[in-house]
């Protein structure tokens, strides 16, 4: 590989992916407020209802840049590396595998920023309290795995079963879109391809995000407490059934449809642009 390669591996998924994450983010956080409130075990209006939806913002936005590069960088990266030695019936397992490279890597980024903005989604009052001061007060009364990791676990195994479904099917889709459009995809057709891709993943894994937000939303952690995916979902099952475990799949599959529209007609539109360039 030469140096314009390897520059076009690394640079172009790096800025591309920064600035679709930025871009979906800002644009997008009010509907994930609401869903947050909606699942929250509180109560949508305890928790604030409407108002101060932005509330928890800039946790997001200082963390989206790195955290949708990194994924980008790591996903491009581990596909570049076997799809040349891979047949291409096999290139949806490429795409699976390289897209759990990227989702455990933004992790280690993603989930101090969500128990940061998630606390701040939740709080009712005038005085709330800085992203630093909600991870060191986690720090200093839970530990580190327990408070500013908490729900490492569960937020990476909702993340891999999205990535799963997401990154093949927009794959697929915008193969499809090749074979018929003489090989070419444009940044509006990678653009509806990723809100398809997008809105269906987010359904599916509804219930998984329903117990990353109630784990991460608990106050305290004790060891008679059972602060897993299994035994939340249980409990939820048990007190609102099926329906439960779906609750706030309306606001979500909506925030990813929009935002699969924005961010990969954003990063193919970036990364096309930076490759034309080098």
């Amino acid at each position: 590989m030469n140096t314009t390669n390897k520059v076009n591996v690394y640079l172009a998924p790096l800025l591309a992916g920064a600035a679709a994450g930025l871009s979906v983010d800002m644009a997008l956080y009010p509907l994930d407020t609401l869903k947050t409130r909606i699942q929250s075990e509180q109560g949508f209006y305890k928790t604030g209802g409407f108002k101060d939806i932005y509330r928890g913002l800039s946790a997001v936005a200082t963390t989206s840049v790195p955290t949708s590069a990194l994924f980008f960088v790591c996903y491009e990266t581990t596909k570049s590396m076997l799809l040349p030695h891979v047949a291409t019936q096999y290139a949806p397992f490429v795409h699976m595998l390289a897209a759990s490279v990227g989702e455990v890597c933004a992790c280690v980024i993603r989930v101090p920023t969500e128990i940061a903005k998630q606390r701040k989604q939740t709080y009712v009052g005038k005085n709330v309290k800085s992203n630093f001061s909600i991870l060191l007060e986690a720090y200093k009364t839970e530990g580190f795995r327990r408070g500013v990791y908490r729900g490492f676990l569960s937020t990476v195994l909702r993340d891999l079963p999205f990535s799963f479904i997401e990154l093949p099917v927009w794959e697929m889709l915008k193969t499809f879109v090749r074979q018929n459009n003489e090989g070419q995809v444009t940044s509006l057709q990678s653009a509806i391809c990723g809100s398809i891709a997008g809105g269906f993943a987010a359904g599916v894994t509804t219930p998984l995000d329903l117990a990353k937000t109630r784990i991460m939303l608990a106050n305290g952690y004790t060891a008679d407490r059972k602060l897993r995916i299994r035994p939340v979902l249980s409990s939820i099952y048990l007190e609102s059934g099926v329906r439960g475990l779906f609750a706030g799949i309306m606001p979500r599959v909506t925030s990813f449809m929009i935002g699969g529209f924005v961010f990969f007609g954003v990063y193919d539109d970036i990364k096309s642009l930076i490759e034309s360039k080098l």
